[in-house]
């Protein structure tokens, strides 16, 4: 993989590049760096090129002091995918991902030749949601970062029964992953994404590309009924509901996940 840098509207932005192909852009979960699609890089590099992406104030990117739109999240996007010289990519987003992958699709419908959305939502923040996660980001702030006791409930937000019971290796790879968040950056995203998401339902309804949205049966952020109203939303979608998964669907079940985008796709 080769590192790049790459100035943009919401400061400098790690993405590391691998492989021949057509374009593959992955965009992770609000406190997930690029690592967490290393088995999908693996997997798609001999066929595709695979352009990993550490989001806006996460791991090697530059430090967020501000919020952000999901418009400014499009072109960054756009940013990146001009500094590579890519026309067209297919777009796989997990939660963040998954969202701003969706109003990419519906902004940039020359840009993006399909979008896999997984553990993602077209609706506004739930109250409740907004609350919960402003006392998350309280309690980081006091503790210096995602540190016990708040390790734990942000793992359960995270992975659910089935992982946190039977797959230490990805409970293991996500606590190390919190462990390393820069609190004072990544709230700024946290604030973005979660209280001060648009409701997109509206605009799903423009995307032309084909889509493929994958929930969680286990996933507590996004329940299945949220995430299948969002895949209701955008035309012609498809929509499949996976067991024993919670929100990091790529992490808890790659071969699974490898499996689901390499048929969902058209042949590389």
């Amino acid at each position: 993989m080769i590192d790049h840098e790459v100035e943009t509207v919401l400061g400098r932005i790690h993405v590391r590049v691998g492989g021949e192909g057509p374009a593959m852009l992955f965009w992770p979960s609000l406190l997930m760096t690029s690592d967490m699609w290393a088995a999908q890089a693996a997997y798609f590099a001999d066929r595709y090129r695979v352009v990993l992406v550490d989001p806006p104030g996460h791991g090697r990117s530059q430090r967020l002091t501000s919020m952000f739109g999901f418009d400014d999240n499009v072109r960054c996007i756009t940013e990146i995918l001009d500094h590579l010289q890519i026309t067209t990519t297919h777009f796989i987003g997990n939660s963040w991902g998954g969202m701003i992958g969706a109003t990419f699709a519906a902004r940039h419908p020359d840009r993006i030749s399909s979008a896999v959305l997984m553990n993602c939502t077209g609706s506004a923040a739930r109250r409740q949601q907004k609350i919960e996660y402003a006392l998350l980001l309280r309690m980081a702030k006091v503790l210096g970062g995602i540190r016990p006791p708040l390790t734990r409930t942000t793992l359960s937000a995270f992975l659910g029964p089935t992982t946190l019971r039977t797959r230490p290796a990805v409970v293991a790879t996500v606590r190390e992953s919190l462990r390393h968040v820069d609190i004072s950056s990544a709230s700024w995203a946290v604030k973005s994404v979660v209280p001060a998401r648009p409701d997109q339902l509206a605009l799903l309804t423009t995307i032309t590309a084909p889509v493929l949205v994958i929930a969680g049966d286990e996933d507590a952020t996004f329940p299945v009924a949220e995430t299948r109203a969002m895949a209701d939303a955008i035309p012609g979608s498809t929509f499949l509901a996976l067991k024993e998964v919670a929100h990091l669907a790529a992490l808890e079940d790659p071969q699974l996940i490898n499996q689901l985008i390499d048929e969902f796709l058209p042949p590389a």
